[in-house]
């Protein structure tokens, strides 16, 4: 069937607040380079790349609300909120080992999965009545989001600078602990106290570095993102077969497959 123009409404505001929260990422991180190209912040400055992101999120809120679906808006205003309680996670870090994980996961579904996973609820409610089939589309949403995290933080350590668009071991140099740094502290553990620190003292962004890739960290979570696109798939096949089902189910292949 043809899109509604209120589902492709809700693809442009998707689109809207997940550049917008790029673009404030930016400042947060102080990042000069995203997707090969020098960043907002970088070009005009701080002030202005704040300015630039909330314009972008109010004219994404105008949008919304002329889709005038009281539902739709509250859905997807979670996705605003979410991001900012993200970022406020990942600001900060556990000293529990197994604490740190699910902190990890919690922050992964709010700064990426939920922009995900409220899009296709958003888009199921206006395309179907059925509750079931809403339920379907988010957790479908959430799953790939959070495989499409886990394999952006591989490529932090497997891809070359150019093929990601922005520099290799970036998320150490801002003191983050991803998937394959807290697989790879199972292995060493002297990285617990990196961890902790941030990885400030200098040298330790290198250690960490050769660390995960000594240990089994990347391919831990390869294979993790393998299982939550396997949920992804999983959900998905609920819904009667078409050629949308399986380009949705192709969709979680890309995912796992992307080198940038």
């Amino acid at each position: 069937r043809e899109v509604q123009a209120s589902q492709r409404s809700v693809a442009i505001i998707a689109e809207m607040i997940h550049t917008a929260s790029l673009v404030h990422d930016d400042v947060i991180d102080d990042a000069n380079s995203r997707r090969g190209k020098m960043t907002v912040n970088q070009i005009w400055g701080e002030r202005k790349a704040v300015l630039a992101g909330d314009f972008i999120l109010s004219a994404a809120s105008v949008a919304l609300a002329r889709i005038g679906n009281t539902t739709i808006i509250s859905v997807l205003t979670q996705v605003i909120e979410d991001l900012v309680r993200g970022e406020f996670l990942q600001l900060g870090s556990k000293e529990n080992e197994n604490e740190r994980f699910a902190h990890y996961l919690e922050k992964t579904f709010k700064k990426t999965a939920s922009l995900i996973a409220n899009s296709c609820k958003a888009v199921s409610i206006l395309g179907c009545p059925d509750p079931k089939v809403h339920e379907i589309a988010y957790q479908y949403g959430k799953n790939v989001g959070i495989a499409f995290q886990l394999i952006d933080d591989v490529l932090d350590f497997t891809s070359c600078a150019d093929r990601l668009g922005k520099p290799t071991a970036a998320d150490l140099k801002l003191g983050l602990a991803t998937g394959p740094v807290l697989f790879a502290c199972r292995q060493f553990p002297e990285m617990n106290a990196m961890i902790m620190r941030r990885f400030s003292k200098p040298g330790d962004v290198e250690r960490a570095r050769k660390y995960v890739l000594q240990s089994d960290g990347v391919q831990q979570t390869t294979y993790l993102a393998q299982r939550y696109c396997q949920e992804a798939t999983r959900e998905i096949r609920k819904l009667r077969p078409s050629p949308e089902r399986d380009a949705l189910i192709q969709l979680t292949e890309m995912v796992l497959l992307r080198d940038k």
